[in-house]
């Protein structure tokens, strides 16, 4: 299997790992009393993921949502619109997207696809890139005067950092899946994203949806910078839970798990990790039956 090459962990100005997993787990810590505030206060949160092609998106979107509710906090990365969504109002597919109250929408890639890779590959025409530039900025504002929480972050990396990356990319299996030819063409055409990006935030940088550029060539420096932006940016609060506790579990009545023979287990594939001298897993089954049901 090929080894993913990791970054140089003594290259100069590059967050240490130490340091990045205790405040990135302190902030994650945040984000679920944030969570828990805006699902009390029924607010609704929009927040764009948006940058060049492995630009550090996606390992921002799993950190904020690694310790969160699905039901509350919900990634949204819609594929390729079919023919019918093809023929609707630009934004129609994007605001059945939107969040009720109570809920935060993480959008990986999100309208401004027509800004960007819809522009520079062709796949949109000039008269439907000039009108998506017009009325994006009148779209933003109604959703912000409506009250939905909007933040829109910019992932910014060098082209050298993203070609390093695409190679990692290729040579490792896991994230092989992350490439496509179409992202390979983001080299040969640096300077025409560079162009549609400034073209894009000269209409779309407005004071009621500012963008917000996140320096994303070091990957755990863009995602603490990230997540403590979006904390600073909203006035929450704690909100107070209900205490719980545990009840006493209540004596045994005589039940019986049935024999082992009647159910069909998964083979157990850890023995052949475990050390010949170890004994059986912590949580085997005792030989009196109870423990797992």
């Amino acid at each position: 299997m090929a080894r993913r090459t990791p970054p140089n962990e003594s290259e100069p100005g590059r967050l240490p790992r130490a340091p990045y997993e205790k405040e990135l787990r302190r902030l994650q810590i945040e984000l679920v009393t944030f969570q828990e505030w805006v699902r009390a206060e029924g607010q609704r949160m929009v927040v764009v993921f948006e940058g060049r092609d492995a630009a550090g998106k996606g390992g921002a979107i799993k950190r904020v949502t690694a310790r969160l509710n699905p039901r509350v906090v919900r990634t949204v990365a819609l594929p390729v619109p079919t023919d019918r969504e093809r023929t609707q109002w630009y934004f129609q597919r994007y605001v059945e997207q939107l969040p009720a109250a109570g809920e935060i929408v993480l959008l990986d890639r999100s309208w401004y696809n027509r800004a960007g890779v819809e522009r520079v590959m062709g796949f949109c025409t000039e008269e439907e890139h000039q009108r998506f530039l017009r009325q994006c900025p009148v779209f933003e504002r109604m959703l912000v005067e409506d009250g939905i929480l909007l933040r829109k972050y910019w992932f910014s990396v060098s082209d050298a950092e993203q070609e390093r990356r695409f190679r990692q990319r290729l040579s490792d299996p896991t994230r092989r899946w992350k490439i496509s030819a179409m992202d390979l063409e983001s080299i040969t055409r640096w300077e025409a994203y560079s162009r549609a990006k400034d073209e894009m935030f000269a209409y779309t940088d407005t004071p009621e949806a500012p963008w917000y550029v996140v320096e994303s060539d070091d990957k755990r420096a863009a995602r603490i910078n990230m997540i403590a932006h979006l904390l600073s940016t909203v006035p929450y609060g704690d909100v107070r839970l209900p205490e719980l506790r545990l009840p006493p579990r209540p004596a045994p009545t005589g039940y019986q798990r049935p024999p082992k023979h009647l159910q069909t287990f998964v083979p157990d594939h850890s023995a052949s990790l475990r050390a010949p001298d170890r004994g059986p897993a912590p949580d085997a089954d005792p030989a009196d039956g109870k423990g797992h049901r």
